[in-house]
């Protein structure tokens, strides 16, 4: 695939995410003209459960998601918190709640406590919409650890595996992204994958689709199981569109 074509597919598969500290309403605003790129649109943005019902008005007619976060970064133990947090953002308009689950508690052996966190979400998100549960892979950091909670949240339900919250010192690699998508081809189901944090270039997300390829097939990726997780790649995209050399800007 060439350099533009590549560019334009990344674009289709980028969740265009601003979860700054800082983020405000025209932060927002800024961030959905953005996903409407001149190459094509997005296929989501992230932001904060505040931001959601702002990000669907911004985004109506569309055809953009709007994806929102829940146990927001720390993957805490609070399983009735983060239920009520995924009913609020939900009935906000939320089409995907990226869950991160207790890996503390799933560092510590409570396999069973993350199974039952993202069941409880799980129940209550309609079936139309998707629950992306983030494993927090720079902090499990064992392969054996990330394959597990990888097939643990697999058979809980989640619609998509992603590794990490892009908070946290060490956040997506190739070689997560070889360990998850193992587990989705060996489970069978219809598991997407999405790697977040530290995708800033088109070889980056060359390196993240070709690893799909392997694992899933060439035609595999698309929107509905495939995602980026990122805020500054998509200035790369385009400069890549355009014929141009430049980095992504910075950011999760």
């Amino acid at each position: 695939m060439d350099s533009k074509k590549l560019a334009q597919k990344a674009i289709s598969l980028l969740d265009l995410t601003n979860l700054n500290d800082d983020c405000d309403d025209a932060a927002i605003e800024t961030l959905c003209a953005k996903a409407q790129s001149a190459y094509g649109n997005t296929a989501a943005v992230c932001v904060w459960p505040r931001f959601v019902s702002k990000a669907k008005n911004c985004l109506e007619g569309t055809g953009i998601k709007v994806a929102t976060v829940v146990n927001f970064p720390a993957g805490g133990d609070d399983v009735w918190g983060t239920v009520a947090e995924t009913k609020a953002a939900i009935a906000d308009g939320a089409d995907e709640i990226d869950l991160v689950i207790p890996y503390h508690s799933f560092m510590a052996g409570r396999r069973g406590f993350a199974e039952t966190m993202i069941v409880r979400v799980k129940d209550v998100i309609p079936a139309d919409r998707r629950l992306k549960t983030i494993l927090e892979t720079g902090e499990l950091n064992d392969p054996e650890l990330i394959k597990d909670a990888a097939t643990v949240a697999i058979e809980a339900g989640a619609d998509f595996i992603k590794t990490s919250t892009g908070k946290v010192a060490i956040n997506a690699t190739p070689q997560t992204a070889e360990i998850m998508l193992e587990a989705i081809a060996e489970s069978g189901r219809p598991v997407g994958f999405k790697p977040a944090g530290g995708v800033r270039s088109l070889e980056d997300a060359a390196t993240y689709l070709t690893i799909a390829e392997k694992y899933m097939g060439a035609d595999w990726a698309t929107s509905d199981t495939f995602r980026f997780g990122a805020s500054g790649v998509l200035d790369a995209l385009i400069a890549a569109m355009e014929g141009q050399d430049a980095k992504a800007g910075e950011g999760y």
